[in-house]
């Protein structure tokens, strides 16, 4: 499998504080051990359920009782499967997902998906919101931050990722554009600062632990900082604007410091996608034949089913930051008939926006950038972006 991030492909293709990881972190084996469990709760029961459904339908078949005994005999090897492998997981034996970019690229997708249940179920497995650099989490206190950013500023450029995605999906087309957003930013006297996180908890369970984040951030940076701009590529901005809600007991907040919010296709009235996966699961989940398939539907993060509304007007902007929107659409205008119904083929214009239907707009005032002839990943380093970030972060 190639890592997602480096590649470039075409526009047609498609209230918690931050926790500590465990020093040895998830390994290989706990990533097997989660997909047997998987395996049996999404393939052998679904199988069973809607099998054991039809035959109800029908009347039954002599089979039903062989067919029944081999499912649940495929279901008990799966569950021993997936105890045995999570115990040796726990002596820390084996690679690490964290070692390589394409264990990183699966521990972030699993986390976008099945997130919230990770906490829970499987801590080990988990993100944790942190600081990143050279594919590892950077200690929040004064050494720490040093040593990862010896030649930091007093301007901060903070770049959060979306859904499923990590730190890595800012370097995509660098190849292209022979640099990247951070890089660029850089040159101009920022320092860049990536970040991952959960992306499968809830938009305000990672907005608190962003927060206290950028505090702690803040207040232990290697010199004083100045000015701060966020940047946030699709759920990303709305994690962004969910932190600068929330109320802080210290006197001088980081929320202070931000001069700019830059989004990237971000969601900010909801994503379709979203939407038409919750009315597929309870379309499915009405008939006994298909309700197995509604529930694996179902099982996707609180995370996703943020994304079915995104953040309206309980979550204002915050009064002293410039908001700089961007939206895509996959044809040149997106006024076009195709750009205006699929947008950048995630988010549609009018969301990226935030402006709904009915004039309002969550974002008055704000500057916004429409880029056409792309999709919803190719916002990530696009030469358009790059010369509007030069000009707004001037």
């Amino acid at each position: 499998m190639s890592d997602p991030p480096n590649e470039c492909t075409s526009v047609h293709s498609f209230g918690t504080l931050p926790r500590v990881s465990t020093p040895s972190g998830p390994t290989y084996l706990d990533a097997l051990s989660l997909l047997s469990e998987a395996a049996d709760e999404l393939v052998v029961r679904s199988v069973r359920d809607a099998h054991d459904a039809w035959a109800d339908r029908f009347g039954g078949y002599p089979g039903r009782a062989i067919a029944g005994a081999v499912c649940g005999g495929l279901s008990a090897g799966l569950r021993a499967a997936s105890a045995g492998l999570g115990k040796v997981a726990e002596t820390g034996v084996g690679p690490r997902l964290e070692d390589g970019p394409r264990g990183r690229f699966v521990s972030s997708a699993v986390n976008g998906l099945i997130g919230d249940r990770l906490v829970a179920e499987r801590p080990r497995l988990a993100i944790a919101m942190a600081v990143r650099s050279a594919g590892r989490d950077v200690p929040l206190d004064g050494p720490g931050l040093a040593a990862a950013f010896p030649d930091a500023t007093g301007r901060v450029v903070v770049f959060l990722h979306g859904l499923c995605e990590n730190e890595s999906y800012w370097e995509r087309c660098r190849e292209r554009t022979g640099t990247t957003y951070g890089e660029a930013l850089a040159g101009a006297g920022w320092t860049p600062v990536f970040l991952r996180a959960n992306t499968g908890l809830g938009l305000r369970q990672n907005g608190v632990a962003l927060s206290a984040l950028l505090q702690r951030l803040v207040e232990d940076w290697p010199v004083p900082v100045r000015r701060i701009a966020l940047v946030g590529h699709s759920m990303g901005g709305l994690i962004l604007r969910a932190a600068g809600a929330v109320a802080h007991g210290v006197e001088r907040p980081w929320t202070h410091l931000v001069s700019d919010v830059v989004t990237l296709g971000t969601p900010h009235l909801g994503a379709p996608v979203a939407r038409g996966i919750g009315h597929g699961s309870r379309g499915l989940g009405r008939r006994p034949e298909t309700a197995t398939f509604g529930r694996i539907l179902d099982l996707r993060s609180v995370g996703v089913h943020d994304l079915v509304a995104g953040l309206a007007e309980d979550v204002p902007p915050l009064p002293h930051a410039r908001y700089r929107l961007v939206a895509a659409t996959v044809t040149a205008s997106r006024r076009h008939p195709v750009g205006h119904v699929v947008g950048d083929l995630l988010v549609r214009v009018p969301s990226a926006y935030g402006r709904d239907r009915h004039g309002r707009e969550l974002f008055p005032g704000a500057d916004v950038l429409h880029v056409g002839r792309t999709d919803h990943f190719g916002l990530l380093n696009h030469p358009e972006v790059h010369r509007a970030l030069g000009d707004w972060l001037a």
